[in-house]
C-alpha cells in the first residue's frame, strides 16, 4: 500500500503551494489554544471566535484562488470555441487533431483543480475533527451549519465545487463534437450514452465522483458492507484496478454472497421440525442453526488470510465444502442422525467466503464503481436473506427418490447442494484470477512514501483516510513532524494478529462493535426461535413462518433507501444511532409475554419494530465504524471487516446457544428467557453510546 506522502507528492502542484489550506499553522494554533486554556490565559469563547476567523480566512484564500483558476479555464475554453467555429467553416483534419489535444490539456488542468479542491476539503474536515477532539466541542456542526447555508457562503465552493460542472460539460461537449460522428447530427445531450469516452473525461468524472460520493446513497450501502476505501488513490493504482477488474468475477462474488445468505436462512422455518423428526427437542434448532455460525468464526480468519494470495482457490474450496455440507444436512434424515445434521451445518459454516467477497471488491474493483459494487454486496445479502425463508415455504413436498427422502426438512439441503454444484461449474469456467501484487513490491514504495511525509507539513496538504480520522491524527502528525520513517511506516502497516487489531480499537470503536454485537444477537433471537415460538403460541405452519421471515427480509433494502437517501440527510449519524437503539429496546420490551393470551399482532408488530430498527442501526453503525476505524485495519488479514464479522458471528452463536439452553426450561418460558439477555445487552449499548459520545463531544 502506497503511503499518502508519496501520493500527495506525486500529485501536488508546486506553483499552487501557497493556496492550499495551511494545515501545519492551524494544528499549531490548536495546540497553542490548549496550552493557554490550561494555563487560564484564554476564554473558550475567544478560542471559538478566533479559530472561526482563521478558518474563514483559509477558506476565502482557497475559494478566491479556485474562482481565479476557473476563470482562466473558461477563458481558454472560450478561445478554443472560437477556433472550433472557424474549423466548422473550413475543416482541417490536422488542426482538428490539435484542437482536440488542446481541449484535453484544459481537461488535465481541470483535473489538477479538482484534486486541489479535494485535498483542501479533506484537510478542512480533518482540522475540524482535531479541534472537536481536543476541546470536546461540537464545533464542526456549528461551523458547517452556519457557513454552508449562508447566502454569502464560501464553504459551498469547497464542498459542492460550484461552477466546475459547467467546465466539465463544456470540455465533454466540445470533444464529442470534434469526434468523427459519421454523418450523425445528434449531440451528447440527445444521446448521452453515445458521448465521447475520452480517458481525460473518464478521469475527470472519477474525480468529481470522489468529491461528491459522501452524499450518495450507494455510499451508505457500501459502508453498510464495511468495505473501506482510500480517499486519494494514485493514478497508477486506478489503472491497476482497471487491469485487475473482471465483471464476471465480480458477479460470481456477488452470487456467492447471495447463495450463502440463502443457505443460512433457508433452514430456519423447518429446523425445529427437523430436530424433532430425529428425536431431539424442538429447541435444538438453536444448535442446528448456530452450528454454521460457530464454524464461520474460524472460516472467516483463514479465508481472509487466503485472500492475500488468491481469490479463485478459496471460492472453489468454499463451493465444494458447501456442497458437501448441504448433502450431509439432507441425508441426516435417512441416516436418522442428529450428529450428521450438525456436521453438515458445520461444513456449511466452514465454507463461508464472505471475507473473500469483501476483499475482492475492495482490492480488485476500480474506485469509480467500487461503491456500486459494495451496494451490490449488501443488496445480494438482503435478497438472499429474504429468498431463503421464502424458498423454504415453497418446498412443501414429501416423496422418495430411490432410497432418499425428499420432504420439507431435507429439500432445502438438496436444493442448496444443487445450487452450489451449478455455481462451482460456473465459477470454474468464468472466474478470472487477478494478479496479486507481492508484499516485496509494496515495501520499498511504502518506505519511500514514509520518507516524503514531511511534505505534508509544508502547508500543502494533510489528508486522512476516512477510516482513521477519529483517532490516529496526533500519532501520525507527530511522526510526520519528527520525520521519523519507522514510526510513520509502523503506523500504516497492516496488523498481523487479532490482539494487535484489538489494541488499535479506541473506546468509540469498541462501542460500535458492542452495538453490532447487540443488534446481531437480537436479530438472531428473533429469527432463529420464530418457528418454535409461533408454533407454540399460534400453531403456525411452516408456510406461515416462511412468509413472516421473508417479509422481514424484504424490508432491508427499502429501509436502507429511506435511511441513506432521506433520514441521513436530516439528522446526524449519532442521533440516528441512539434513536435506533432505543427503538430496538422498545421492540424487545413489546415482545415479552406479559399478557395472556400472547397475540399475533403483538408478536408481528414488536418483531417488525425490532428487526427494522436493527437494520437501520446496522447501516448507521457500520457507516460510523468505517469512518473511525484505524487505517491499519483497512487491509491485511485482520481487517475491520473481519473484526465486525467476528463480533456479529459470536453474537449469533451465543444467541443460538441461548435458545437451546432456554428450551430446557420449557417452551412456555423460552420467549421471555431469550429476550431478557437481549434487553440487558441493548440497555448496556445505549448507556455506552451516551457515555462515550458525551465524553467525546
Amino acid at each position: 500500500m502506497v503511503a499518502f506522502g508519496k501520493k500527495l507528492k506525486h500529485r501536488q502542484v508546486e506553483e499552487w503551494k501557497g493556496y492550499y489550506i495551511n494545515y501545519k499553522l492551524m494544528k499549531k494554533k490548536v495546540k497553542q489554544y490548549a496550552r493557554q486554556i490550561e494555563a487560564g490565559g484564554l476564554e473558550r469563547r475567544y478560542v471559538l471566535k478566533d479559530f472561526s476567523r482563521m478558518l474563514d480566512n483559509q477558506i476565502e484564500k482557497i475559494v478566491l484562488f479556485l474562482l481565479e483558476q476557473q476563470g482562466l479555464l473558461a477563458s481558454r475554453l472560450d478561445a478554443l470555441g472560437k477556433q472550433q467555429d472557424v474549423l466548422q467553416e473550413e475543416p482541417d483534419f490536422a488542426r482538428i487533431s490539435d484542437l482536440r489535444e488542446a481541449y484535453r490539456d484544459v481537461g488535465r488542468d481541470l483535473l489538477k483543480l479538482l484534486f486541489f479542491v479535494e485535498v483542501n476539503a479533506i484537510g478542512l474536515r480533518k482540522i475540524l475533527k482535531k479541534f472537536d477532539k481536543r476541546f470536546g466541542y461540537r464545533f464542526t456542526d456549528y461551523y458547517v451549519k452556519t457557513r454552508a447555508n449562508h447566502p454569502y457562503s464560501q464553504l459551498q465552493q469547497v464542498f459542492k465545487h460550484v461552477g466546475l460542472g459547467a467546465v466539465v460539460g463544456a470540455i465533454s461537449r466540445n470533444l464529442a463534437e470534434l469526434q468523427d460522428r459519421q454523418g450523425s447530427y445528434l449531440s451528447i445531450y440527445d444521446q448521452p450514452a453515445l458521448s465521447l469516452q475520452d480517458p481525460v473525461i473518464d478521469s475527470i468524472r472519477a474525480a468529481v465522483d470522489r468529491l461528491s460520493y459522501s452524499t450518495n446513497f450507494l455510499t451508505f450501502l457500501g459502508q453498510h458492507a464495511l468495505i473501506m476505501q482510500e480517499e486519494l488513490p494514485m493514478p497508477t493504482e486506478e489503472s491497476v484496478d482497471d487491469q485487475r477488474y473482471h465483471f464476471m468475477s465480480l458477479l460470481l462474488n456477488l452470487a456467492n454472497t447471495f447463495l450463502y445468505m440463502v443457505n443460512t436462512y433457508i433452514i430456519v422455518p423447518t429446523a425445529d421440525d427437523y430436530s424433532m423428526s430425529l428425536g431431539a427437542a424442538a429447541t435444538v434448532c438453536g444448535i442446528v442453526i448456530g452450528a454454521m455460525a460457530v464454524a464461520q468464526i474460524f472460516s472467516s480468519v483463514y479465508f481472509s488470510a487466503w485472500s492475500n494470495r488468491s481469490y479463485f482457490r478459496p471460492l472453489i474450496f468454499s463451493s465444494i465444502v458447501l456442497f458437501m455440507g448441504n448433502v450431509m444436512y439432507a441425508m441426516a434424515y435417512d441416516f436418522n442422525s442428529i450428529a450428521v445434521l450438525l456436521i453438515g451445518r458445520v461444513f456449511c459454516g466452514l465454507g463461508s467466503a464472505r471475507a473473500v467477497n469483501r476483499r475482492y471488491i475492495s482490492d480488485c474493483v476500480p474506485l469509480k464503481i467500487r461503491m456500486q459494487a459494495s451496494a451490490g454486496f449488501v443488496s445480494a445479502s438482503a435478497l438472499g436473506m429474504a429468498c431463503g425463508p421464502a424458498l423454504a415455504g415453497l418446498l412443501q413436498v414429501n416423496f422418495k427418490m430411490y432410497w432418499l427422502t425428499i420432504n420439507q426438512n431435507t429439500s432445502p439441503g438438496w436444493i442448496m447442494a444443487f445450487a452450489w454444484l451449478v455455481y462451482l461449474i460456473w465459477l470454474w469456467i468464468s472466474f478470472r484470477e487477478p494478479a496479486h501484487p507481492s508484499e516485496e513490491t509494496h515495501a520499498p514504495e511504502s518506505a519511500t512514501g514514509a520518507a516524503n511525509n514531511d511534505v505534508l507539513e509544508k502547508g500543502i496538504t494533510q489528508p486522512l483516510l476516512i477510516s482513521s480520522e477519529a483517532h490516529q491524527d496526533d500519532e501520525e502528525d507527530d511522526a510526520e513532524c519528527d520525520g521519523s520513517e519507522e514510526t510513520s511506516e509502523e503506523s500504516r502497516a497492516p496488523v498481523n494478529s487479532i490482539g494487535a487489531a484489538y489494541r488499535l480499537l479506541t473506546p468509540s470503536v469498541k462501542v460500535q462493535l458492542l452495538i453490532y454485537f447487540m443488534l446481531k444477537y437480537a436479530m438472531e433471537i428473533l429469527l432463529s426461535e420464530s418457528s418454535v415460538v409461533t408454533t407454540y403460541y399460534f400453531n403456525w405452519t411452516t408456510g406461515k413462518v416462511a412468509i413472516f421471515l421473508a417479509c422481514l427480509g424484504l424490508t432491508v433494502l427499502p429501509v436502507n433507501v429511506i435511511v441513506g437517501s432521506y433520514i441521513s440527510n436530516m439528522f446526524e449519524d449519532r442521533q440516528i444511532l441512539l434513536a435506533s437503539e432505543i427503538m430496538v429496546c422498545l421492540g424487545i420490551l413489546m415482545s415479552f409475554q406479559v399478557f395472556i393470551p400472547y397475540s399475533v399482532p403483538q408478536y408481528v408488530v414488536s418483531g417488525l419494530i425490532m428487526f427494522v430498527s436493527a437494520e437501520v442501526l446496522e447501516g448507521v453503525n457500520l457507516s460510523l465504524l468505517s469512518r473511525v476505524m484505524s487505517s491499519r485495519l483497512s487491509r491485511g488479514t485482520f481487517n475491520g471487516g473481519l473484526l465486525s464479522t467476528e463480533a456479529g458471528t459470536i453474537a449469533r452463536v451465543i444467541a443460538d446457544a441461548t435458545i437451546t439452553l432456554g428450551g430446557y426450561l420449557g417452551q412456555g418460558k423460552l420467549l421471555n428467557v431469550t429476550l431478557l439477555p437481549s434487553l440487558v445487552i441493548c440497555i448496556m449499548s445505549i448507556v455506552a453510546t451516551c457515555f462515550t459520545y458525551n465524553s467525546l463531544y
